[in-house]
């Protein structure tokens, strides 16, 4: 997971729960150099297989992707409009022959945003979908299991607050219990979005205007890749205002999807028309939300749609 903050632990000794936050990611082709051949002839020749992740490959082959899947060795980067999504592991380390037991174990979590300091309660979903509200008994060395899957809307820091609760029993001799208490602790865990896709638009409004005087714009929007790994470009369109129509002039007939590599950019051109008339409201005219849709080089989706484009009014 990403950068860990300070547990807050309540007193009375190591917890019988131990708590494991992972990120799930898709997974990519595995990368691989050959080593190149030598002939030093003083034994410290490699043989260029050495390095190959990839037994059945050619070693004169320089192409660096295998048929193997690896997952990511880090948290990587978590990006605007994206669905973040990971899973809690909550494991009773209670070993089999201690005189202690865990019942009604509880996770929750909540997620603090730049816009939302107090945090919103994420919903936590397991393999069986069974109710996590009453609390769950597990054996010694089990492990109960939650995921969380939440679009990022916004730039900026974030904080994973997880809070496992549950009650730990003592037991005698005899097997009865002879004592017990509720357990709680806290974790946190900051990680940061960022932009993905940066658009930058223009609108202006054409001079010329239809016979029954409605107005006519046009809207030109840059696309620009600003993260770390390619995107692929599946779906745009408008979200006009009420009164208002879009035509695309540049991806009308465009069959086969756009490729952006990092700081590559996408140029596209609307025009937009008025069909009723629209009264101004201000200086400016909002006319339409543009939206976006891709795949990320995993296979993520992602989709983001800006706030309202306007025009000033002359």
């Amino acid at each position: 997971m990403a950068n860990q903050r300070n547990a807050s632990i309540a007193p009375g000794g190591t917890h019988a729960i131990s708590l494991k936050v992972l990120r799930l990611s898709r997974p990519s082709l595995a990368t691989q150099t050959p080593l190149p051949h030598t002939n030093f002839g003083n034994g410290l020749d490699i043989p260029p297989e050495a390095s190959i992740a990839y037994p059945g490959a050619n070693t004169d082959s320089t192409f660096p992707l295998t048929p193997l899947l690896t997952l990511p060795a880090a948290f990587g980067a978590a990006y605007v409009g994206e669905t973040f999504t990971c899973t809690l592991c909550a494991n009773n380390e209670v070993q089999e022959g201690e005189k202690r037991s865990v019942s009604g174990l509880r996770v929750l979590a909540e997620l603090q945003t730049p816009g939302d300091q107090d945090g919103v309660t994420l919903e936590l979903r397991s393999a069986d979908d069974d109710e996590d509200d009453a609390g769950q008994d597990i054996k010694p060395g089990a492990t109960l299991q939650r995921t969380l899957r939440h679009e990022l809307k916004e730039e900026g820091q974030h904080v994973l607050a997880v809070t496992v609760t549950y009650t730990e029993t003592l037991h005698g001799s005899d097997g009865g219990a002879s004592g017990g208490r509720a357990r709680t602790f806290r974790k946190l865990y900051q990680f940061v979005a960022q932009q993905l896709i940066a658009v930058r638009s223009k609108v202006t409004e054409r001079k010329r205007r239809e016979k029954d005087g409605l107005r006519q714009w046009i809207l030109e929007a840059q696309l620009e890749n600003v993260g770390e790994t390619s995107v692929v470009l599946e779906k745009l369109w408008l979200n006009e205002r009420d009164g208002i129509s879009g035509t695309a002039l540049n991806r009308e007939d465009k069959r086969d999807a756009t490729v952006l590599k990092p700081q590559d950019v996408e140029q596209v051109m609307f025009v937009l028309r008025e069909h009723e008339k629209t009264e101004d409201e201000g200086v400016r005219t909002p006319l339409a939300q543009l939206n976006i849709d891709w795949r990320s080089a995993l296979g993520e989706r992602g989709s983001l749609t800006t706030g309202w484009l306007a025009c000033r009014n002359r």
